[in-house]
């Protein structure tokens, strides 16, 4: 199939849809018709042979065609946008929408206390940051990048780990009173441990611990199952029951109390942070500004 500049042309009307999350959305932002958009498709899709969206009066997703197309268009498109912005300077090389997936813990304690920073360092860059329960189809969705904890399913995905964080097993002093407290990670199974859902996986996370310098999951009992951190502390704190959550979120509740360290002679399995991002190239210079901005506020974080 012969190249030309209006196959350039459709192949940008459809990175618009997938960035904006509709036809519509796209038009406006590229100051076209709806209808313009739809043929622009129309056109792409008849000169590559497949369908490339599947479309209903309420939402438009990429077919897998469509997944695998835009995964090998969107970084050489945005190395030509960065080819040209580097050509006209370099302080303009950084620029454009940066869509950020992220869960509700990376959010609220790291990413939005610190994402002034970001800003004032690249204000040729508009984020939206949003947050969720579980990592979803970052390709078909438009997202940039995503941050999250846990080991990542196998996938396309480009995956950087950013961090360790180590975890600590609490629970109320209203819990312990009532209850008492486990000596080892086996005592767990007798008492009212609070379930995690994975953000990245969907699934249960276990709780493991070091033993002779192995890892080893052991098993517990649960009631209560929540998906993001919030709940889980707030939970715990209301003396629901056993909670193992990560280290950096709970210094203030230790301190004061409200909180109680439990099995502080047992190393907790700690959770990796990862950086994510659908392309197997190198990735755009706003993805890779926001990763070097994590890499140095994490590193100043754990110093």
């Amino acid at each position: 199939m012969s190249f030309d500049g209006r196959l350039l042309s459709n192949i940008s009307v459809l990175t618009a849809i997938v960035h904006s999350g509709s036809f519509a959305r796209a038009a406006e932002s590229l100051n076209m018709s709806a209808s313009g958009v739809s043929r622009a498709v129309s056109r792409l899709e008849n000169s590559i042979g497949v369908r490339l969206f599947d479309r209903t009066t309420r939402a438009v997703k990429l077919t897998d065609e469509g997944k695998r197309l835009y995964e090998e268009i969107s970084p050489l498109l945005t190395g030509i946008s960065d080819a040209v912005s580097l050509t006209s300077g370099a302080s303009t090389a950084v620029h454009g929408r940066l869509r950020v997936n992220v869960d509700a813990f990376f959010s609220r304690h790291i990413l939005a206390p610190n994402i002034c920073a970001f800003m004032k360092s690249y204000p040729g860059i508009s984020i939206e940051i949003v947050v969720r329960d579980q990592l979803g189809d970052m390709v078909s969705e438009g997202f940039d990048i995503a941050v999250r904890f846990g080991h990542p399913p196998a996938s396309s995905l480009i995956a950087r780990k950013l961090l360790e964080s180590p975890t600590t097993t609490v629970a109320s002093p209203e819990y312990i009173q009532q209850h008492g407290r486990p000596e080892t990670p086996a005592d767990l199974i007798h008492h009212a441990c609070i379930q995690v859902r994975s953000s990245m996986t969907g699934q249960p996370l276990e709780w493991k611990y070091a033993e002779k310098g192995e890892i080893i999951p052991f098993k517990i009992s649960s009631r209560l199952m929540v998906n993001e951190s919030g709940t889980l502390i707030t939970a715990c704190l209301a003396g629901v029951g056993i909670a193992r959550v990560k280290a950096s979120g709970i210094e203030g509740h230790l301190a004061a109390g409200r909180l109680i360290e439990l099995l502080s002679d047992w190393e907790g399995e700690s959770f990796p942070l990862y950086a994510l991002y659908p392309s197997r190239h190198l990735p755009p210079a706003k993805v890779r500004a926001f990763i070097d901005f994590l890499i140095q506020l994490l590193n100043m974080d754990t110093q």
